[in-house]
């Protein structure tokens, strides 16, 4: 880590209690709480226009809360933005460097606004950008630029990083690229929050997720248990040729649109009395298939729910 801080370390590199902030007469954060542990990749979800925005641009000291407590890396962002400046790196959706610089002008270019920066030819590497290092940054990729932006963000050695969507309009290709360049970040010990509206990023990537909407955090926990997703029922779906139904004892299923669909809180035990049925009739279960609610099922019900909408 890049020093400078000189705060106490409690463990978390984000603190939020009690955030607020209007626009005239609208609320847009009610009472946001939130915590970052250092070291750790958080993904904040939310719609357009739940707060992450704000939120986020209020933790980079850039905009000024109405309410609440804020301490980043143990710093107020409000009061004690030039000291923070230095231990934070920004990643926002577009950026505008200069097109005529070689990526390694570029970076240099960066590193020398920073007291202690990382080596130019270290982060190149990292962001993957190495075979890259004396190109001009007009002939990159879309996806090789979104590594430079990356670079940048890391020339000056951030403890914690900031990516606002870093992936919106990759191929998959690209995104892909991307998540291991957020991986290799993470390696290093730094901190990242990233702002996605994509679940399957934030399932590769986070360590913890929380969700925003109306103003405040509705849901936080791990990807795998965010609403209780690794509580939540299996459902078993398969098909049979027709006329055929699998008897009540082995499966108590109904057919949904062609499918037979059942939902089991252990489903081993069920799946054992299904397939050892199909093996003694001699019939095939097409397409059989055992599922969870994914994370985008669990964020779309949790952000369709009348509480997250309510910004009173």
């Amino acid at each position: 880590m890049s020093s400078g801080a000189g705060v106490a370390d409690d463990g978390l590199a984000v603190s939020v209690r009690g955030l607020t902030k209007s626009y005239g007469g609208f609320d847009a954060l009610v009472g946001v709480d939130l915590d970052v542990e250092r070291g750790q990749i958080l993904a904040l979800l939310g719609p357009n226009g739940a707060g992450k925005t704000t939120t986020v641009e209020i933790l980079e000291g850039y905009r000024r809360r109405d309410g609440g407590t804020v301490r980043v890396l143990g710093l107020d962002p409000g009061r004690d933005r030039t000291r923070l400046k230095p231990l934070v790196g920004i990643v926002l959706q577009s950026t505008g460097v200069e097109q005529y610089l070689t990526v390694t002008e570029t970076v240099t270019l960066y590193s020398q606004c920073y007291p202690h920066p990382r080596p130019v030819g270290e982060v190149i590497e990292r962001v993957g950008l190495a075979a890259k290092a004396d190109a001009r940054v007009k002939t990159l990729s879309g996806g090789q630029q979104r590594r430079l932006d990356m670079a940048v963000a890391l020339a000056g050695d951030p403890e914690l990083l900031f990516l606002d969507e870093p992936t919106t309009g990759f191929d998959p290709a690209a995104r892909h690229e991307a998540w291991e360049v957020v991986k290799s970040l993470a390696e290093l010990g730094k901190t990242i929050l990233l702002t996605t509206h994509y679940m399957d990023e934030a399932q590769h990537l986070a360590d913890r997720v929380a969700v925003i909407a109306g103003g405040r955090v509705i849901a936080e926990g791990t990807p795998d248990s965010l609403g209780e997703r690794d509580r939540a029922q299996a459902l078993i779906r398969f098909r049979l040729p027709d006329g055929m139904t699998p008897p009540v004892e082995a499966a108590p299923s109904a057919r949904v649109d062609g499918w037979f669909e059942l939902r089991a809180d252990q489903p081993e035990a069920v799946l054992h009395r299904l397939t050892g049925w199909a093996l003694d009739a001699g019939v095939t279960l097409e397409g059989l298939e055992v599922s969870r609610p994914s994370l985008e099922d669990v964020y779309l019900s949790l952000t369709a729910a009348p509480e997250a909408r309510d910004r009173r």
